[in-house]
């Protein structure tokens, strides 16, 4: 005997509506209403529970709730329906409540089929009033709640309160607009990353009929626990710090750093050294610092920078502001007369250019003599001594379009004792050599430290377009679609400066590609774990910008503007109160795992704007692949139990396994000696003899301390 539809609605109520506001509605269930399990919506599932889904018939359908609370009250004793009251009257009966957020709207599409057709919609126009009937969702209905949306291509998971429901994304909702992978160690979030961008893969590559996508993920992991995550997917791209098989030696030149880099890996000041450097960096990337440049050239490239620190001091009006700034000026001019020395191979047009200069230093000098010298300069004086060194200059070959500075971060190549020349000449023609010491000390550290020259490498190994090509991707993706950087054993002076530079070089290879492509993107995704590392929120003194400042600030930029060349942003990180709000805020997506620390989950009630108070109450007590998914990518919140990762496909974070290798179900045999010589940079003989000579000590002496 069949139900009739009425009937059968009927037998879905649950309740009645007791208090609406706009965030919350209070339901007053039935007597009847299941007390553990509701066997009349398609397949027996668990009621009531919470986070689970009700529904309120509406003029658009159905109203679309969660449940946040489940009560016990005691109240009059109820009517049952259809019959009389017993006769008992203000007598307290326990009767059960629970308390519902109201999320979107259920909308009837039709049939498809013998099947119904719904379609979830985010928002709530018309809420229910006092009285209306709340009902259990079908299982047709449960389903279409969490799988409503368009273009959700990719399954990540399925959800266990949807009737286990397929939970899938659209990529360009989730990659497009930056995704936050937040939660406690152990939680499952690397999986959940590496998760996302297999599947995200395999999608691709059976929508392209089995070919490879063209695709680009750049993971840059600071633990080295991707590098054999993707080694079953083609051509993955992984570099490290030292190279073994199937791993490149990691490379990022020194002159891909840009001023603010070079600033803060030397920590230069901001009053001399910081300008010494730029000027520097200017001329080394303009070839000013050339060994194999004939006399005339050499000063024609003198003569140039002359006339720009001139016209620096000019605009800055420190030829005849206040004491010392004209003394300094003073002590310039006489410092460059120096550097005027006339060559042999000279022509004599060259060298009566350099006499009027060098008579015109000679004149101010001899007009600032006397007991009581005043180094003022007038306007007029400083306009003809520059008009004289701009003479000079062209009569050496030079022209105006010279003297125009050369950007100070144009990716030229230089090697760091061309650098280290040219900050030393800079100096001098500055007039500042004695307080530039100590940022020369720091660029020599670098350039003599064995661990770094493998990364900053010289001219000859890297091109930038074959950079580009191998950790961004060659043209239709050929040479792979995943490149792993492992940033592990990078030391630890550089390696905020490493990832800058490799974040920042990637948004300006993007920026590059749509201005050259009329408007086009190439679609590329960053992901960065251990976030909190490498984007930590940091004081804003602009003055003294250290490493880890920087690097943050060139992923805000990615936050920021990424989006609109193509670039997305995936943060994995355990600890994000210690990230920067603006990445956050940024981050249209997220997936939350366990978060137990009570600042974290402070931090993210702010984040989200949804009205979520139950369903983030579960973050603390989240078994590992469960996560809740948010934010733009979702229709709704969702709790979702991510989808299984084989263990050959994880990446190696596994807890450390102390009871196997106590007991002996595992063994761990150690060579020590095989990572002191790795370790030491050594050869195994030499590593031999210095234990051998450590023993031998020993004998003649037991309280050495070794």
């Amino acid at each position: 005997m069949s139900v009739s539809p009425i009937a059968y609605a009927d037998s879905l109520r649950i309740g009645k509506i007791d208090f609406v506001s706009p965030d919350e509605i209070k339901v007053l269930l039935d007597i009847e209403a299941p007390d553990a399990v509701a066997l009349n919506t398609g397949t027996p599932r668990p009621f009531p529970r919470i986070n689970g889904y009700a529904l309120v018939p509406s003029d658009q359908g159905h109203l679309v709730a969660q449940v946040e609370w489940i009560t016990v009250e005691r109240s009059q004793y109820p009517k049952r329906k259809g019959m009389q009251d017993f006769g008992l009257v203000d007598l307290p009966y326990p009767l059960r409540k629970m308390s519902l957020n109201p999320l979107g709207c259920l909308i009837y599409e039709g049939l498809d089929g013998d099947k119904e057709r719904y379609e979830f919609r985010r928002g709530v126009e018309a809420y229910p009033t006092v009285g209306d009937p709340v009902l259990l969702p079908t299982q047709s209905q449960l389903r279409a709640i969490v799988e409503s949306g368009k273009n959700r291509r990719v399954k990540i998971g399925i959800s266990p309160l949807a009737a286990n429901a397929e939970v899938r994304i659209d990529p360009d909702r989730l990659f497009g607009r930056h995704l936050a992978v937040l939660g406690n160690t152990g939680s499952g979030k690397s999986c959940s990353v590496a998760g996302l961008i297999r599947w995200s893969m395999d999608e691709a590559q059976k929508a392209r009929g089995g070919s490879d996508p063209n695709a680009r993920f750049i993971v840059l992991d600071p633990n080295g626990e991707y590098a054999n995550t993707f080694r079953d997917m083609s051509n993955v791209r992984v570099f490290a710090v030292e190279p073994a098989k199937g791993i490149e030696q990691l490379q990022v030149p020194l002159w891909f750093w840009n001023s603010a880099e070079w600033s803060a890996f030397t920590q230069a000041s901001a009053r001399t050294q910081r300008p010494t450097l730029i000027q520097a960096l200017r001329s080394v990337r303009d070839g000013a610092v050339d060994a194999s440049a004939t006399p005339s050239h050499e000063m024609r490239r003198f003569l140039r920078t002359v006339v720009s620190v001139i016209q620096i001091e000019r605009n800055a009006g420190r030829p005849w502001a206040n004491f010392p700034h004209p003394k300094n000026f003073f002590e310039k001019i006489k410092k460059w007369q120096e550097g005027l020395a006339e060559d042999a191979s000279f022509s004599a047009e060259e060298v009566s250019a350099l006499k009027a200069v060098k008579d015109k230093i000679t004149a101010f000098a001899s007009a600032r003599g006397g007991q009581y010298p005043t180094y003022d300069f007038t306007k007029a004086e400083i306009d003809e001594f520059l008009s004289l060194v701009k003479s000079a200059h062209a009569a050496f070959g030079g022209s105006d379009v010279d003297i125009l500075p050369i950007d100070a971060d144009v990716p030229r190549p230089f090697t760091g004792d061309q650098l280290l020349r040219s900050v030393e000449a800079n100096a001098e023609l500055l007039n500042v050599s004695e307080y530039v010491e100590t940022m020369l000390m720091r660029i020599r550290t670098i350039l003599s430290d064995s661990r770094m020259k493998t990364i900053t490498g010289g001219t000859k190994e890297v091109s930038l377009y074959g950079w580009l090509s191998k950790y961004i991707g060659d043209n239709q993706a050929s040479n792979g679609t995943v490149t792993v950087i492992d940033l592990s054993l990078v030391p630890a002076e550089v390696v905020h400066i490493i990832t800058a530079v490799i974040a920042r070089m990637t948004l300006e290879a993007l920026q590059r590609y749509r201005k050259l492509s009329r408007g086009k993107t190439l679609p590329t995704v960053l992901v960065m774990e251990e976030a909190h590392t490498f984007i930590k929120r940091y004081k804003d003194d602009t003055e003294n910008q250290n490493s880890a400042a920087i690097c943050c600030q060139v992923f805000e930029k990615i936050a920021r503007e990424g989006r609109k060349f193509g670039l997305g942003l995936v943060l994995s990180s355990q600890r994000p109160s210690e990230l920067s709000p603006t990445v956050l805020s940024q981050c249209n997506s997220y997936l939350l795992h366990r978060i137990s620390n009570d600042r974290d989950q402070e931090l993210v009630h702010k984040l989200v704007p949804d009205n979520l108070r139950g369903l983030l109450r579960d973050l603390p007590s989240l078994p590992s692949r469960n996560a809740i998914l948010l934010g733009w990518a979702s229709e709704l919140p969702v709790l979702v139990q991510i989808n299984a990762l084989p263990e050959l496909h994880r990446p190696k974070s596994d807890d450390p396994d102390f009871w196997a290798v106590w007991s002996g179900q595992t063994q761990r045999e150690v060579d020590w000696a095989a990572i002191a010589t790795d370790w030491q940079q050594t050869q195994p003989e030499q590593q031999n003899a210095n234990n051998q000579a450590v023993g031998n000590a020993g004998e003649f002496d037991d309280d050495i301390p070794f």
